[in-house]
């Protein structure tokens, strides 16, 4: 009986360190053809992009889900828009700079990185306009104006080190800085080198 009584409690508490490590999501992004896009989302791009450069396309997959990015640059900005597996717009990306993020904002920011990481480097920065189910002529109207709005967040790609080493995060914060969530990032796929 005292052995049933302690498996039990060792499978609580695996399930309980599980979930609370539920917050990294492990994600894979590869390019694909414009084919293989969603149609709807390549009709939205044609609909709201004009005079755009480089234009590729990739298939993001993750942990909890799969989701389609076109990138390409446009009036000298890099510009990344994320579409569901349906094709529906989920955010619009700008690659920007650390001096393009308010200064308050930016120290918050930072603030995070020295609390959670014994050695940090920045990767990218992106300001993200999310499209909380509004229409996309208005998401994509901000994001080429370039807004700082208070819908919008700030998506860091870092090479943290922690106790357990290095690794790629990929870190979510809102337009003033305060933490939102943070995933794990694979290193990127080369499937498709052949040796």
């Amino acid at each position: 009986m005292k052995n049933h009584f302690i498996k039990i409690t060792l499978i609580a508490c695996l399930f309980c360190f599980q979930f609370g490590h539920s917050q990294y999501k492990y994600e894979r992004e590869h390019r694909i053809l414009k084919s293989q896009f969603p149609a709807l989302a390549i009709a939205t791009i044609d609909e709201n992009v004009a005079d755009f450069k480089r234009i590729k396309f990739y298939k993001e997959t993750d942990s909890t889900k799969i989701s389609y990015e076109a990138k390409f640059k446009k009036d000298k900005l890099w510009y990344s828009i994320e579409f569901n597996e349906e094709g529906t717009l989920e955010d619009i990306e700008i690659l920007i700079k650390s001096t393009d993020i308010p200064n308050d904002t930016y120290d918050k920011i930072v603030g995070y990185l020295n609390n959670n990481f014994t050695k940090y480097k920045i990767k990218r920065l992106q300001q993200q306009y999310p499209s909380n189910n509004e229409n996309a002529e208005k998401i994509f109207k901000n994001a080429f104006q370039n807004l700082i709005l208070p819908a919008n967040n700030y998506e860091i790609v870092v090479v943290g080190k922690k106790d357990e080493g290095y690794l790629d995060y990929e870190i979510l914060f809102d337009a003033d800085g305060n933490f939102k969530n943070i995933r794990t990032s694979l290193p990127p796929n080369y499937d498709h080198v052949l040796y």
